[in-house]
Formats: C-alpha cells, sequence, structure tokens
C-alpha cells in the first residue's frame, strides 16, 4: 500500500512540477534577456528536482546522506551559476556608454528654466510669431541643442516638448524618414545614408541639404589603452578587419573589439562614406528580447572594454556624453577639439545640413505650402551671422568662418 501511495505522490509531483516549469518557461521566454542562459539552466534544475522525486520512492536511497548531500550540491551550482552570470552582466553594463537614446534631451528644450539652449547677445533680427505657420522640426540627438537654439531665438515663446511638439529630436533615421512622409518640414541631421536617400527617390522626393555647420567624427579607446593616435589608414584597416589586434599599431596584445551603430544612424553613415570603397567588418552585436519571446541580434552599444574602439561625433562625445573613461584618439597626429576641427586642421571633418524635401514631378513641384515657405526664411537667417553665432556657441564650427 504504501508503494502505491508513493508512486502516487510521485506522479502528482511531477505533474506539478512540470506544470510549474511550463510557467516559469513562460516567464523566461518573455520577460528575461538572457534566454540562452537562463532556459539550459531551467531544465537543469528541473531535471534534478525531477530525479530527486524519483529516486524519493526508494528508502535505501532517500535514507543516504549523499541523497541529499547530491540535491544540496547540484541545486547550489546552479544558483552559483546565476549568481555568476548576473554579476559578469551587471559588470558588462557597467561599461556601456550611453547611447544617443540615453540622453536627457529635456535638458536643452527651449523656453524653460535652467536649459543648457544657449542664446543670442542680442534679440534676433528674424522673428516668428504666433500666427505664422511654424515650421516642424526634428533631427539628430547630437544637433538638438542647436536648432533648440534657433528656436529659442526665433520662435513664439511656448512649450515644446522634445517627443511631442512643433520641435522633436527623433535622431537621424527617423527624422529623415518622417521628413520623407511629410511629418516634419525641416530637419538637422548629417548626410543621408543610401537606403535613406531610395526611400526618398520611392516617394518622387529629392531632398536638399544645405551646409550650416561643421563637425569632427571621433574615434574614441578606453582611457587605460596605451594608444594615443592612430592613421586614417590604421583607422580604416581596423574597421575592415584587416588589423584585429592592437599590437599592431602599438598596443596591447589584445584582439581590437570594433563597435559600430546602427545603419541610418548620423555616425555609422558617416563612417561608410569616410571608409569609401571599403567595407566595414560585421559589427559587434548583442542579443535582445523580440516579440513572443523570441530573441533577436541588433548592433551592439559600445562597451567600454579595454579593448574597444568607438566613434562617434566631437560634440555628443565630449560635452553631450562626456565619458572620463574613454580617451579621443588623435587622428593623423591631430587631436580634435572646436580648434582643429574649425580651421580644418583635423582631417575627419564633414558638414551638417538643414534638410528640407522637393517633389520631383508635376503639380506637386510647382505647389509650396507655407511650412515650406517658413523653412526657406528660417534656413537663410541659419546662414546669417546671427544662426551661425548660436551654432558656434554650441560647440560646432560654424561654416560661415
Amino acid at each position: 500500500m504504501k508503494t502505491v501511495v508513493h508512486i502516487f505522490l510521485t506522479l502528482v509531483a511531477l505533474a506539478f512540477s512540470l506544470l510549474l516549469g511550463f510557467i516559469v518557461l513562460l516567464y523566461i521566454s518573455f520577460t528575461v534577456d538572457g534566454q540562452r542562459f537562463y532556459i539550459p539552466l531551467f531544465f537543469a534544475v528541473l531535471g534534478i528536482v525531477m530525479i530527486a522525486i524519483i529516486l524519493f520512492n526508494f528508502t535505501a536511497v532517500r535514507r543516504h546522506r549523499w541523497y541529499r548531500l547530491g540535491i544540496v550540491i547540484s541545486l547550489g551550482c546552479c544558483v552559483l551559476a546565476a549568481a555568476g552570470y548576473e554579476a559578469n552582466h551587471a559588470y558588462d553594463n557597467s561599461l556601456k556608454i550611453a547611447s544617443e537614446q540615453d540622453v536627457n534631451l529635456e535638458m536643452y528644450e527651449p523656453f524653460t528654466d535652467g536649459s543648457k539652449t544657449v542664446n543670442l547677445s542680442k534679440p534676433s533680427s528674424f522673428r516668428l510669431s504666433s500666427e505664422d505657420v511654424l515650421p516642424r522640426l526634428d533631427g539628430a540627438t547630437a544637433l538638438y541643442p542647436v536648432y533648440s537654439a534657433f528656436v529659442q531665438a526665433v520662435y513664439p515663446e511656448k512649450s515644446y516638448a522634445v517627443h511631442d511638439s512643433e520641435v522633436m529630436s527623433s535622431g537621424t533615421g527617423i527624422a529623415y524618414k518622417r521628413l520623407i512622409t511629410r511629418e516634419a518640414d525641416l530637419i538637422f541631421a548629417a548626410a543621408p545614408s543610401e537606403g535613406i536617400l531610395q526611400l526618398a527617390g520611392e516617394h518622387s522626393l529629392d531632398l536638399k541639404l544645405t551646409p550650416i555647420g561643421r563637425e569632427g567624427f571621433v574615434f574614441f579607446v578606453n582611457r587605460a589603452n596605451p594608444v594615443t593616435g592612430l592613421t586614417s589608414g590604421q583607422l580604416k584597416d581596423i574597421y575592415t578587419g584587416k588589423i584585429t589586434n592592437w599590437k599592431e599599431v602599438g598596443g596591447r596584445d589584445e584582439e581590437i573589439r570594433a563597435f559600430q551603430r546602427p545603419e541610418d544612424s548620423g555616425s555609422q553613415t558617416m563612417l561608410r562614406k569616410w571608409m569609401g570603397e571599403r567595407e566595414p567588418v560585421e559589427p559587434v552585436t548583442e542579443d535582445v528580447a523580440a516579440g513572443m519571446g523570441g530573441i533577436m541580434q541588433q548592433t551592439a552599444d559600445y562597451h567600454n572594454y579595454r579593448n574597444a574602439i568607438g566613434f562617434s561625433f566631437n560634440y555628443f562625445a565630449t560635452r553631450m556624453n562626456a565619458d572620463e573613461g574613454i580617451r579621443l584618439l588623435a587622428v593623423d597626429g591631430i587631436m580634435p577639439n572646436a580648434d582643429t576641427i574649425s580651421r580644418g586642421s583635423y582631417p575627419i571633418t564633414a558638414p551638417f545640413y538643414a534638410v528640407t524635401v522637393e517633389p520631383r514631378y508635376g503639380k506637386d513641384k510647382a505647389s509650396k505650402k507655407k511650412e515650406d515657405e517658413s523653412a526657406a526664411k528660417l534656413i537663410r537667417w541659419i546662414l546669417s551671422p546671427e544662426g551661425q553665432e548660436l551654432i558656434e556657441k554650441t560647440g560646432y564650427a560654424p561654416v560661415s568662418r
């Protein structure tokens, strides 16, 4: 009779374990950003529990001290493995340098108390009133402080929430797409990628790029890296995979981990243009949670490992997202700073643009919206000494110098 009871209770315990395990598995699949570690660990724990339940039916085994000790050691190893994974994960996240999406742009919103947006030395000669049609603005994260300053100088004073108003900052790729779909009238960004140009063509639109300032494209490494500068050729060799170890350029005997940015971002587009015909190596990727409990890979944010190298634009890397753990590299013997970028002696400089769209064909080409006319007036003012003053005060190089 006792044997029957033991078997029945064992089956009940196994069924309950399987049901509980199924629920835990669903939770891991949908909510945990570490499926490739936790799902195998879960099955290991479930296996240990089920074996323990089955062996419990055998009195000789159940009473043996190695039975209890084996269970404790097995589950303890699983706990230690999970703790080690979480500790490593926390350390890895501590090395991440904030991405453009992580920057608090509310600090630069116009007409707000304590805003970091710069001001003209005297009132602007060009103003838009509340009765005018205000151009809807968008652009790159790193350029938001610039066009926020334009707004503070010429727009009517009111609230312009960075994520829901006439003046937004969606990032380069999304801003271009909003411009093409006419959700924005004027954007501020680096040159468009090939994908964006193709998208504009599909909408029968041409992008009109007006240079309004210049910026340096910079590379950076962990501050502990002994390499302080590289040539343009060495950098291109690193990003094509020809140079793979820091010892090849005077550093430690460590593999180079070269981080990149997502496609259509301003900095990734700049890298591709600067590389010319040379194709960048496959970027470092990381797993992220996706819909329906799956995982997907995306280009990894920069992690400040000792062997890492990354890139950005100078203003973003040194002002908006300054981090003492990184050091900018000299390129061809020239350090990037406001002076070398402004004088053009730093070798990797590029314009940034005020961008509008123009229809290619028919009556659409002849028709002009009031927003387009206002945007054209704003661009002319940006190119004036007053607009260029704000660009320089923000920390970029003006084009009029």
